[in-house]
């Protein structure tokens, strides 16, 4: 009894409607989708219960019978990203390469959904079934993986983490370097990024800055490093994941 008296509320905790009251015209699924269709054309401001009762021919009014309110529409819509990822695999064989193949994954669907990580940025950690299923396929993997438990829930955090990182750089990376969306690259040198607009031009200016003298590990570091190779984020990103979650789980780099 007190475990229910402490449990969270969630949309999910309640009925889909009641159990009175006229047949239901839609469903949560139905919204949901109707929901993710708008935010992914418009953006996440564009979310809201009017708009969607639009986009739905109906009234406002109505959408509450299945939602409670828009905080309960965006933890749905959340929730129905996470269920985008295939979780079909074995676990057991090479964590690691499981692991980063579930990276790739969850990268990709922030790509498709670009408002993804201000969503979760901004209403913090509400976790939906298909959320909670990803979470446990995830420790399935890392079960023959080194680590404590807490490392290993550490490690799939930092997972996230880079797939919303290399999401919001790409989806940037679109939008300045196609004119349609916004003209061309004009670049940031405080960002530091040389994958990303005109690599090779950049990568000259840092040379060149390097060369003056004033930043000398900074020239060591490029001396070293030779000619960048060609933009692939697809390699990049694995290569971090490769080197990042076996060293957060006290093993070397393999």
């Amino acid at each position: 009894m007190a475990d229910r008296e402490t449990r969270p509320t969630t949309v999910w905790s309640r009925p889909e409607r009641g159990a009175r009251g006229p047949a239901p015209e839609r469903s949560r699924p139905q919204i949901t989708a109707a929901a993710l269709a708008l935010a992914d054309e418009e953006g996440l401001a564009a979310v809201s219960m009017r708009a969607l009762a639009q986009r739905l021919g109906t009234g406002p009014a109505s959408l509450y019978r299945y939602v409670g309110s828009r905080d309960e529409l965006l933890d749905l819509m959340a929730d129905a990203v996470a269920g985008e990822l295939d979780l079909s695999g074995a676990t057991g064989g090479d964590w690691l390469d499981d692991l980063v193949g579930l990276a790739l994954q969850s990268r990709d669907a922030h790509v498709r959904h670009p408002w993804l990580a201000d969503l979760n940025d901004r209403r913090g950690e509400v976790l939906g079934p298909h959320a909670i299923d990803y979470l446990d396929h995830a420790l399935g993997i890392l079960t023959p993986a080194p680590g404590t438990a807490g490392e290993k829930l550490e490690a799939i955090g930092l997972l996230g983490g880079l797939a919303v990182l290399f999401a919001r750089r790409e989806a940037a990376a679109t939008s300045t370097a196609d004119p349609a969306a916004g003209g061309p690259s004009t670049g940031d040198p405080a960002a530091g990024d040389l994958s990303t607009g005109a690599p090779a031009a950049r990568a000259a200016h840092l040379a060149a800055v390097a060369a003056e003298g004033r930043h000398p590990h900074l020239l060591a570091a490029l001396t070293a490093a030779g000619a960048p190779p060609p933009a692939d984020r697809d390699a990049l990103f694995v290569r971090l994941l490769r080197r990042l979650l076996p060293a957060m789980l006290g093993q070397g780099e393999p």
